[in-house]
């Protein structure tokens, strides 16, 4: 799998496995504390190839991509749940630990946010509630199989809104998901 896009990881280790597992060219921002000209380099690369930001799907990671996406608009984000980057041993959390088939899964599932994205969407917070995505004991649980599902990321309650009208799903897409996770709750 050969990718154009130059991905944004956090460090060496991710790089390794991102090289192992598809033909790409990295940028690693070596920490949360993304330097000036580690966003330059980010900036350039997306005006030469475009950029794929993948970081660990935990606070660090989330923060990076924040960091980027204020910075460099127009960057394609690729998401990796939490328990496909757990180690072998458990005791640690990171691209670097997630199978080749699970990496080349996410990267071709890349979204782009729509610069001229409307903010309001078909999707409103009562829908979240009525999903149990939001004001329930397994939210968080639900937010996550569906952040898998629609290849968005984890997210809190807020950010869930605010990341489905970022990346543009649409309310059938969401019931699909929906209806996907009160399945899965069904046969468990």
């Amino acid at each position: 799998m050969n990718i154009q896009e130059i991905i944004v990881v956090e460090g060496k280790d991710d790089t390794t496995a991102i090289k192992r597992a598809v033909n790409a060219d990295t940028i690693e921002t070596n920490g949360s504390a993304i330097s000036e000209e580690t966003i330059r380099r980010i900036q350039h690369a997306q005006t030469k190839r475009g950029v794929i930001v993948f970081t660990d799907p935990d606070y660090p990671g989330r923060r990076i991509r924040a960091i980027i996406e204020e910075s460099v608009p127009g960057v394609k984000h690729a998401f990796l749940a939490k328990e496909k980057t757990i180690a072998k041993n458990g005791k640690g959390l990171g691209i670097e630990h997630a199978r080749d088939e699970d990496i080349r899964e996410a990267l071709s599932h890349v979204y782009t946010p729509n610069p001229n994205f409307k903010t309001e969407i078909d999707i409103t917070m009562e829908d979240l509630l009525l999903a149990r995505l939001i004001g329930h004991p397994q939210s968080k649980q639900r937010r996550n199989r569906l952040g898998e599902i629609l290849n968005i990321g984890m997210t809190n309650g807020k950010q869930l809104h605010k990341r489905l009208a970022m990346f543009q799903i649409t309310a059938e897409q969401f019931g699909e998901a929906v209806a996907q996770l009160d399945q899965e709750d069904q046969n468990e």
